[in-house]
C-alpha cells in the first residue's frame, strides 16, 4: 500500500486505496474512472458507496470533483505529490522549490503543418512536474465539449506526451484528414475508431483511405483558470 507524505492528511486504507486507484486509471488511460468501476474494482455493492469515500477524499484536499461529469475527478496537488514521492518519483529539485517544466501551449493547428510548428504555439508556461503522472510534452488548448464525460471541457488545457502510439481505451490527440481531435481510442476488427465521452457526439470511424495520425496520448489535465 502507498502512503501519501507526512505533511497530507491521514488517510484510512480504503480512501489510500481508492486514491491509488484513481492515479493508476488516469496514468493508463488518460481519465479517472467512474464511481461505477471503483464501485466494480473495489467490491461495493453500489456506486453510491464509492461516491461517499470520494466525498471523503474531497473534503481531506486529495480530490476535486467536477459535477455533472461520469469522469469528474481530479487528484489535487498535494494527492500526485505524495503519490509520486511513495512511488520514488522525484518531484523536488536539489535546491528549494519544485521541478519545473516548460511546455508549449498550442492552439489551433493548421491542416498538414506539425503540431508543434513555431505558428500554432500561443505562449509557453512553466508548471509542476509533480501536476502530472506521466511525462508531458505539450499542452493542448481544448476545443467543444466531445469529451465533457472524461472531465475534459471546453478551454481546458490538455497534457499531451507526443508518442505514435498508444492503447485500446487512451484518450488520444489525433489527426484525422485537416482536424487535430480529442478522443478515446478503440481499436475493431475493422480499424480504428475515434469515441467522445458525450451522447451528443458521434464516434468517427477512421476508413482505410482516410489520412490518419496518432500525436499523442493525453497524461493530465489542468481546468481552465488562469495558470500562474
Amino acid at each position: 500500500m502507498n502512503e501519501v507524505s507526512q505533511d497530507s492528511p491521514k488517510l484510512t486504507p480504503r480512501q489510500q486505496q481508492i486514491l491509488d486507484l484513481v492515479h493508476d486509471a488516469i496514468e493508463r488511460t488518460g481519465a479517472p474512472p467512474t464511481r461505477a468501476e471503483i464501485a466494480a474494482e473495489l467490491g461495493f455493492k453500489s456506486a453510491n458507496a464509492a461516491e461517499e469515500h470520494l466525498q471523503a477524499l474531497a473534503r481531506k484536499g486529495m480530490l476535486e470533483l467536477v459535477g455533472g461529469t461520469s469522469r469528474g475527478i481530479r487528484l489535487s496537488r498535494q494527492a500526485l505529490r505524495g503519490l509520486n514521492a511513495s512511488r520514488n518519483k522525484p518531484f523536488s529539485l536539489p535546491m528549494p522549490g519544485l521541478e519545473q517544466i516548460s511546455l508549449a501551449l498550442v492552439g489551433r493547428v493548421a491542416a498538414g503543418s506539425p503540431i508543434l510548428a513555431q505558428e500554432h504555439i500561443d505562449q509557453r508556461y512553466s508548471v509542476e512536474a509533480s501536476l502530472f503522472p506521466g511525462k508531458p510534452d505539450y499542452l493542448l488548448r481544448v476545443r467543444g465539449m466531445s469529451m465533457q464525460g472524461a472531465g475534459i471541457l471546453d478551454g481546458d488545457l490538455l497534457a499531451v506526451h507526443k508518442t505514435k502510439e498508444a492503447r485500446e481505451g487512451q484518450i488520444v490527440v489525433a489527426r484525422l484528414g485537416d482536424e487535430v481531435t480529442v478522443k478515446r481510442l478503440h481499436r475493431t476488427r475493422h480499424g480504428i475508431e475515434l469515441l467522445p465521452e458525450n451522447p451528443d457526439f458521434k464516434p468517427i470511424v477512421v476508413g482505410a483511405d482516410d489520412a490518419f495520425e496518432l500525436e499523442g496520448i493525453a497524461v493530465g489535465l489542468i481546468r481552465n483558470n488562469p495558470l500562474m
